[in-house]
């Protein structure tokens, strides 16, 4: 029998920021909830987060993971926010097996908690913590043709009703974020996702195309503008790769001031 599980790249916004109330990120948390609007509640979630690069693939296998205040600077109640979903050890498992057994070494962390990659967003659609999760790393080297690789290797994993969530952020130049906005800049902002968009989603892309285009994502129309560094947006290859087929639903939002996307696929 074939299980069912759904797949789903979001931008995370800046740090804690969601979880404050910050009224930047208001567009965020509400497509966020709308996401989970559309899937039922998951037997368990794995995580891909821009917040975690290893040598090889690293999945946290331990039970209570526990997590890290993996920012700085920000108020008290920062230091404060708790998510004690358990760990799955067995899902740790099997993800490290799927990878070995298509060729991608990768190894097991018990010791490592979860990032705010992880708890933050999901602080804010399962705020119950009920739900078991996992975490696997990005690769340091970023490549974006080993990370849909790695999510190829994926497509075997054997857990019904799995949420796969690759958290990162359809925008991320940090300058940015913090500089007055020109035409320029915002010209830059909403070509890249509008590429990025058209990429993702568009139906009539054969799927070989659809992969030379995020391969080769950097010569799109103000890429390295977006993305100085790839690493809120590799995750994004690691659920195409898993997908391996144009997202069922796209989202926009505005999260600090710049346009950003999310992705959802059913598989």
């Amino acid at each position: 029998m074939k299980t069912k599980r759904n797949i789903a790249y979001i931008s995370h916004g800046g740090g804690p920021m969601p979880l404050l109330g910050d009224p930047d990120h208001y567009e965020m948390v509400e497509t966020l909830k709308e996401i989970a609007s559309k899937i039922d509640k998951p037997s368990a979630i794995l995580v891909i987060s821009a917040h975690w690069e290893a040598r090889l693939p690293t999945v946290t296998s331990g039970t209570n993971p526990g997590i890290i205040y993996d920012y700085g600077g920000f108020p008290q109640a920062a230091y404060e926010i708790e998510y004690p979903a358990p760990g799955e050890p067995v899902l740790a498992k099997r993800v490290m097996n799927s990878l070995k057994e298509n060729g991608i070494d990768a190894v097991q962390d018990e010791q490592r908690g979860f990032d705010h990659g992880l708890f933050v967003p999901l602080k804010l659609i399962y705020p119950d913590a009920d739900i078991p999760c996992v975490q696997l790393s990005l690769v340091q080297s970023l490549d974006a043709d080993l990370h849909i690789q790695i999510g190829k290797a994926l497509q075997s994993l054997d857990w019904d009703n799995l949420l796969v969530i690759g958290s990162g952020f359809s925008f991320h130049y940090m300058r940015a974020f913090f500089s007055p906005e020109s035409q320029e800049s915002r010209a830059m902002n909403i070509a890249f996702d509008e590429w990025l968009r058209e990429t993702i989603s568009d139906e009539g892309l054969l799927e070989e195309a659809r992969k030379e285009r995020l391969v080769h994502w950097s010569s799109a129309p103000g890429a390295r503008f977006c993305h100085p560094r790839e690493e809120h947006l590799i995750p994004l290859h690691v659920c195409y790769g898993m997908a391996t087929k144009p997202s069922d639903k796209a989202f926009k939002a505005e999260i600090m001031k710049k346009q950003s996307s999310m992705f959802l696929w059913s598989v």
